[in-house]
C-alpha cells in the first residue's frame, strides 16, 4: 500500500511539473502574441503608406502616358525607376506582413493546443498512445503541430518567392506591353511570348504547390499511384534516380491511414534531397498484410542515427535530420507505427515504416 501510494504521488509530482511548464509556456506565447500583433499593426500601417504613394505614382504615369510626346524621357524613365523601386519595396513588406501573419497563426494554434493539454491534465486525465496504454502525449502532439506549421511556412516561402514574384513580373512585363504596342509591335509581340511562356511556367510551380499541400488523387486512386506519380515529379525537379517497387498496389485503405504513408515517404525523401545529396533513391512499400511497410533508401551522405535510440537525446540533437526523423517517429506512433533508421557515411541512409493496416475500407472520398 505504501509503495501504491508512493506511486501515485510520483505521479502527481510529475503531472505538476508538466502543467507549471505549460503554464509557462502558455504566458510565453501570450506575450510573443501581443508582439507580434504590434509588429502586424506596424506593418500594415506601413503597406498601407506605400500602396498610397504607389497609387499616386500610377496616376501620373497615366498622365505622362497620355503626354508621351511632350515629357522629356528622363522624367519617364525616372518614374518608372521609381514606380518599380516602390513596387518591390511594397512586395517586400507584403512578404513580412505575410510572415509575422504565419507565425501569429501558428503561435495561436500552439497556445490553443498548451490549453487543451493543460485542460485533460488539471482534470487528471491523459491521453492514450496507439497501443492503448496511457500515456501523456502533450510533447508528441505538440512537436506534431511544429512540423505541420515549419512545413506551411517552407510552403508560404517557396510561393512568395516563385509564384507571387512570377506574378509581379507579369504587371511590369504587361506595362511594358502596353507602351509598345503603337511604337514598336514587333517588340510588344516578342513581350507577349514571353509573358505566355512566363505564364506558363509559373502554372506547373502553381500545380506542383497544390500537389504538395494534398494531392486531389490520393482520395480518388490512392496512396500507390500517388506515390508513383509523386516519384516522377521528384526525379524531374531534383535529378535523383528513383526506384520504386509497390507490393498489392490496388488496395485502399482508410483515408488518414493513405494520408499518413505518403507523407512519411514524402518526409524521408525531403530529408534525403535536401540533406543527404544522393544521387539514387529507392522506395518500398508492402500494402499487403495487417502492416503497412515502408521503406526509403537513399546513397547519400549519413548521419549518426544512434542518437535516434534515446527519445531524450534525439529531442535535444542539433542535427536536422535526426529532429525530421524525431518528428517522423512522433507522427507514426500516433496511429501505432514504427520507424527504424540505419544510416552510415559509406551505404547512406535506410527509413524503415510501419503502420497498422487498420479495417477494412471501401470508402474512397
Amino acid at each position: 500500500m505504501a509503495d501504491f501510494n508512493e506511486q501515485i504521488g510520483d505521479e502527481l509530482d510529475a503531472r505538476t511539473e508538466i502543467i507549471d511548464l505549460l503554464t509557462k509556456e502558455m504566458d510565453n506565447a501570450r506575450r510573443r502574441l501581443t508582439e507580434i500583433k504590434d509588429q502586424i499593426e506596424s506593418m500594415q500601417n506601413s503597406v498601407d503608406r506605400e500602396q498610397t504613394r504607389y497609387t499616386g505614382i500610377a496616376t501620373e504615369l497615366r498622365t505622362i502616358k497620355e503626354n508621351l510626346a511632350t515629357v522629356p524621357r528622363e522624367d519617364i524613365r525616372d518614374k518608372y525607376d521609381e514606380a518599380l523601386d516602390v513596387r518591390f519595396r511594397l512586395a517586400t513588406m507584403r512578404g513580412q506582413l505575410e510572415k509575422f501573419e504565419s507565425n501569429y497563426q501558428m503561435l495561436e494554434q500552439y497556445q490553443k493546443t498548451y490549453a487543451q493539454i493543460l485542460s485533460i491534465l488539471q482534470g487528471y486525465d491523459v491521453l492514450p498512445d496507439s497501443s492503448g496504454n496511457e500515456n501523456m502525449r502533450a510533447f508528441d502532439v505538440a512537436g506534431v503541430i511544429q512540423a505541420q506549421e515549419e512545413e506551411r511556412q517552407r510552403l508560404a516561402r517557396q510561393m512568395h518567392d516563385g509564384p507571387a514574384q512570377s506574378l509581379t513580373n507579369f504587371i511590369l512585363q504587361a506595362e511594358i506591353c502596353q507602351r509598345l504596342f503603337d511604337r514598336n509591335p514587333d517588340r510588344a509581340a516578342e513581350e507577349l511570348e514571353n509573358l505566355k511562356t512566363n505564364a506558363s511556367s509559373t502554372f506547373q510551380k502553381v500545380r506542383d504547390f497544390i500537389f504538395d499541400l494534398r494531392p486531389m488523387m490520393l482520395d480518388d486512386l490512392g496512396v500507390a499511384p500517388t506515390v508513383r506519380r509523386y516519384l516522377e515529379s521528384y526525379e524531374e525537379k531534383n535529378d535523383i534516380e528513383t526506384k520504386v517497387q509497390i507490393i498489392n498496389d490496388d488496395r485502399r485503405l482508410e483515408n488518414h491511414r493513405e494520408v499518413m504513408i505518403f507523407r512519411s515517404i514524402q518526409d524521408a525523401l525531403s530529408m534525403a534531397r535536401d540533406y543527404a545529396a544522393p544521387n539514387r533513391v529507392e522506395i518500398k512499400l508492402d500494402m499487403a498484410g495487417d502492416k503497412i511497410k515502408m521503406s526509403v533508401e537513399d546513397d547519400g551522405n549519413g548521419f549518426d542515427a544512434s542518437v535516434l535510440q534515446d527519445p531524450e537525446l534525439a529531442e535535444q540533437a542539433h542535427d536536422v535530420r535526426v529532429k525530421g526523423m524525431n518528428m517522423l517517429r512522433d507522427k507514426l506512433e500516433l496511429v501505432g507505427g514504427t520507424i527504424h533508421v540505419q544510416s552510415s557515411e559509406v551505404d547512406g541512409t535506410v527509413v524503415r515504416m510501419e503502420i497498422p493496416a487498420g479495417e477494412p475500407t471501401t470508402n474512397f472520398k
